[in-house]
């Protein structure tokens, strides 16, 4: 047998160094493409040496694996962190670390692989679904699914979670030094006595910045007078919590584990599943993982017992809006206007992903494709039948995890009749950048902009940037008849900005706001800006 090598860093993220490809070529988590990954150990009671791995320390079993046509060796293995193992299991999550004796070496510039074995999924989409649906507004991993073979038996079909590690945050940050920590709050051993006890990863108030070792991992940089001034912050000086906090990342961070009814995070019990990186501007940006139990499987919100289905599916958007225990959730939602915002983020969740049977055909699609590779799949936890019924019916007599499709759709109704969603938002319409006028000598030099909206709106703000490396700032718009807004009035409102060092590109988006919503426009901002060059609009 040989030697099994240390592993470099194994924890609950698996957040390793790595070296960064070129995305354009990386197809590697490609939803609509099952990937193939053969691993072939030397020895052949390897599920032995996997368990006995996982319970004493961080070692990794070395191993030969082929991922679709491409062939590695010296990579370690090693069954996944988090609650989900079970030993002498017919299947367990894996952690694969390619580049454990050959430095470097990585597929399409990845170093490490993060196999989930569903555990509590029937359906064995919420993992791939949820990430999905994360993309588009916030940073989360990228998903899909893959193949296990172990010494060419199939070992089963797993969601393929992108790790989050250098790749990941050059895609979503441009940048990869900053501090960066996971939450893993502890619930089996008691916090120190020095430190309060059972806050886990609440971000609430601790006795000393070294009492959050407890709850939270450092995965680069352990600045934890950082972390301490954060939750700091949320207590005593509210006001000026987006100093030090991405509110709005934040913000649809908490509307999406709201309507997904996705309690394994900071909205449920314990506060998991999420990690916050200190950007270049000194502000704690969330990242979004971990959705296994997405979608109504896990029940508990952090106070009292566990929810019927039923309470699932009528989870209050105002969910832990009044409780201090939560202070990410009732510091935020206690702002009249970041409140306005996270009901904005929810409204577009649900038009995006959950109307006119958009998410039951995504379902379907799916389902469609994985079911040949889970009807092979003799490790699976649930029967085939199980399985092709977990779109409508409750699984489990004791975990009762809700049909996926029909649980959604409830949710989703009860959402759509709720008094928070009844109310109009505002509607912005004909945004317009002044351009130069025919036959006219006169060079446009700045951006000047304007919006019609609906007569009961009473504030509009342009959000906008020169560069995508940089940070948006917020402008006022005016309806003052002084800001190419035309008439003073009009519900026309306008902003001027002026470029500065040579800057001849803008990006924006507006937002707007009434006594009760707010709305956006473009609606998917996060997505698409509105984009405009001084040399357009001098043609």
């Amino acid at each position: 047998m040989k030697i099994m090598q240390s592993l470099k860093l194994a924890i609950t993220f698996c957040f390793l160094t790595g070296s960064i490809g070129l995305f354009a070529q990386d197809d590697f988590f490609k939803v609509d493409q099952v990937q193939q990954i053969h691993i072939t150990f030397e020895q052949e009671d390897w599920r032995y040496l996997l368990d006995s791995l996982r319970y004493n320390g961080e070692e990794l079993l070395p191993a030969t694996v082929r991922i679709n046509d491409e062939e590695l060796e010296g990579v370690g293995v090693r069954y996944r962190e988090g609650r989900a193992f079970t030993p002498a299991a017919k299947r367990n999550g894996l952690f694969l670390q390619l580049d454990l004796k050959k430095d470097g070496q990585a597929y399409q510039g990845y170093t490490s692989i993060d196999l989930s074995d569903g555990v509590r999924d029937p359906s064995m989409l919420r993992e791939v679904l949820a990430h999905e649906i994360a993309q588009p507004y916030l940073p989360a991993p990228r998903a899909n699914f893959a193949k296990v073979f172990i010494n060419e038996e199939l070992y089963g079909l797993f969601s393929n979670i992108e790790v989050i590690g250098k790749q990941f945050l050059t895609r979503n940050f441009a940048e990869t030094d900053g501090t960066l920590f996971a939450a893993t709050p502890d619930y089996i051993v008691p916090a120190p006595e020095e430190c309060r006890s059972k806050l886990y990863a609440s971000l609430q108030v601790d006795n000393s910045a070294a009492c959050y070792q407890h709850n939270f991992t450092a995965l680069q940089n352990a600045d934890w007078t950082a972390l301490f001034g954060l939750a700091k912050t949320l207590q005593d000086k509210p006001g000026e919590i987006e100093k030090v906090l991405n509110i709005d990342k934040t913000l649809w961070m908490l509307a999406f584990n709201n309507v997904l009814a996705n309690l394994s995070s900071y909205s449920g019990q314990y506060s998991p599943n999420y990690l916050l990186y200190r950007d270049e501007s000194g502000r704690f940006v969330p990242i979004i993982t971990g959705f296994n139990f997405a979608f109504g499987s896990y029940k508990n919100t952090g106070t009292g017992s566990d929810l019927g289905t039923v309470e699932m599916l009528q989870l209050d958007p105002m969910l832990h809006a009044d409780d201090p225990s939560k202070p990410l959730i009732s510091v935020l939602l206690g702002n009249e206007k970041y409140q306005k915002q996270y009901l904005a983020h929810m409204r577009t969740l649900i038009n995006n992903h959950f109307k006119d049977d958009t998410f039951n055909k995504r379902v379907e699609a799916l389902q469609l494709m994985v079911l040949p590779d889970l009807a092979e799949d003799e490790n699976k936890y649930y029967t085939l039948a199980e399985i092709e019924k977990s779109l409508t019916t409750t699984i489990g007599r004791k975990s009762k995890i809700p049909g996926l499709v029909a649980f959604m759709n409830k949710r989703i109704s009860y959402l759509e009749n709720h008094p928070a969603f009844r109310i109009l938002p505002p509607a912005i319409e004909e945004v317009e950048v002044r351009q130069r006028e025919r036959f006219s000598n006169e060079k446009i030099s700045d951006f000047r902009i304007r919006a019609k909206v609906d007569q009961y709106t009473n504030k509009v703000v342009v959000y906008y940037r020169f560069s995508p490396e940089e940070t948006f700032t917020a402008l006022r718009m005016m309806d003052d008849g002084g800001h190419f807004d035309e008439g003073a009035g009009d519900n026309i409102y306008g902003a001027i900005i002026e470029p500065s060092g040579g800057k001849d590109q803008l990006e924006y988006y507006i937002q707007a706001e009434n006594a009760k919503a707010i709305s956006y426009d473009p609606i998917d901002y996060t997505v698409t800006k509105h984009k405009v060059s001084l040399a357009e609009l001098n043609q």
